[in-house]
């Protein structure tokens, strides 16, 4: 792959040696892919997965061992292990890859790269949430150690057709001739998804591609600890080289766009009760309790969102509906620096104003954990008497405009899907 510097003043997506499981040496594709590490619900997800082949990526983004070191070592031996072995092995040349998910009632196609790095100050690739400094350095002394890319980041830009607008054209001309070729893979996972991957190596086809996408910028959809992470790994090198790009799935929304959904968050110390009393004390919202199963709660959610911010609190067997906060309190508590569309997003008034003045609760992993799954965040409430705040999700165009505005909103604020398969095409940072 070459490897000189960003030339264009939009996306630069080049090809790459792909690491790809060997089919005949694993029980099957889709045992031994996996959410991204972030989506794992750790531990019973974790142990689903390690358990259901001994070669799942899952050793590779999420290793067992007593201290990070160790685990982040045992990572890097285990790859070397299964290259060796030949579970894994390198594509014989450079390509992209169209990758196609569908799971009957959505369609998404879209272009897995190595993509040249930008800072967020050269309006090329877009953050639009903020990062946890603890995660970036984990991910960092992970890729650092493996010298690899386990999983792509999801990212999105607006191309010229929609989905109504004629033919593709550039990269979206492309990705429909390819499709309708053989794939190099095709398996369908147990959440019901089908996988489809091909690779593109004719040159006429990647040189259509870049030409389409310099004209492009991309807002991050997915992935804005590992992007942070691909910039500090960027800094630490002395020359231009491999380390200069970073593995990432780009998707046409105008073509396939993407669900949104809220990321909850679950409060480990806080019983329901005590977070119950003190938001009846401060009174920053009005509290509602309801007995009903949850696809329910979430409608009523949905419902009062429409009027401004509400979360459902669960975790005692009960749905609780906190809506109508006071807007006296909100303009106390939400920073004033920041356009009104960020100070009316549910993850700021969240964080803000309950998290921070009512709960008094810090932003650390012993206290606060991230879970995509409304159910897992709710069972696991249950069984381990804290509190699940379950959120509404984000419309994808107050998260464009914010980023375009080069304002992020804070962190796990969305989850866009459908996120790609981990396991599917690695990247290794010293194959040629």
């Amino acid at each position: 792959m070459t490897t000189t510097g960003r030339t264009d003043d939009g996306l630069r997506l080049l090809p790459f040696r792909g690491l790809r499981y060997v089919p005949e040496r694993v029980g099957s594709l889709a045992a031994v892919t996996s959410p991204p590490y972030d989506v794992v619900v750790r531990p019973d997800g974790l142990l689903h997965l390690e358990s259901a082949d001994p070669y799942n990526i899952v050793r590779l983004i999420l290793p067992q061992a007593a201290t990070p070191a160790a685990r982040h070592q045992q990572a890097a031996l285990t790859l070397d292990d299964w290259l060796a072995e030949g579970v894994l092995a390198p594509d014989p040349v450079p390509a992209l890859y169209v990758y196609e998910q569908h799971d009957g009632a959505l369609l998404q196609r879209g272009l897995i790269g190595a993509l040249a790095l930008s800072e967020p100050a050269e309006g090329v690739v877009l953050p639009h949430e903020d990062v946890m400094p603890h995660v970036v350095e984990d991910r960092a002394d992970l890729m650092r150690t493996t010298a690899a890319h386990f999983e792509p980041l999801l990212l999105t830009y607006h191309g010229d057709a929609g989905p109504d607008g004629g033919e593709p054209t550039g990269a979206g001309a492309v990705i429909e001739r390819t499709v309708g070729r053989e794939p190099l893979l095709s398996t369908t996972t147990e959440d019901g998804y089908s996988h489809r991957l091909w690779a593109v190596t004719d040159p006429a086809d990647l040189a259509e591609i870049q030409a389409d996408l310099a004209h492009h910028q991309a807002v991050i959809a997915d992935g804005h600890h590992r992007w942070a992470t691909y910039l500090r790994l960027r800094s630490e090198q002395s020359a231009p080289g491999p380390w200069d790009f970073g593995l990432v799935l780009l998707v046409d929304t105008a073509r396939y766009p993407l669900r949104v959904r809220a990321i909850h968050r679950l409060l480990h110390r806080l019983p329901v009760s005590d977070a119950l009393a003190a938001v009846a004390e401060s009174g920053a919202f009005r509290i509602r309790t309801f007995s009903v199963p949850l696809p329910d709660a979430l409608d009523l959610l949905a419902e009062a969102s429409t009027e401004g911010n509400a979360f459902l609190l669960a975790g005692d067997g009960h749905f609780h509906l906190l809506d109508r906060p006071d807007p006296a309190l909100l303009a106390r508590t939400v920073r004033a620096d920041r356009p009104q569309a960020w100070r009316e997003l549910d993850a700021a008034v969240l964080h803000s104003t309950l998290l921070d003045h009512v709960w008094r609760i810090p932003d650390a992993p012993e206290h606060i954990m991230y879970i995509h799954d409304t159910t897992a965040a709710v069972e696991q409430a249950e069984r381990r008497g804290g509190t699940a705040v379950l959120m509404h999700p984000v419309r994808e165009d107050v998260v464009r405009d914010l980023a375009r505005q080069g304002v992020t909103m804070p962190r796990k604020s969305t989850s866009f899907g459908p996120k790609p398969a981990t396991g599917l095409v690695l990247r290794s940072l010293t194959v040629n």
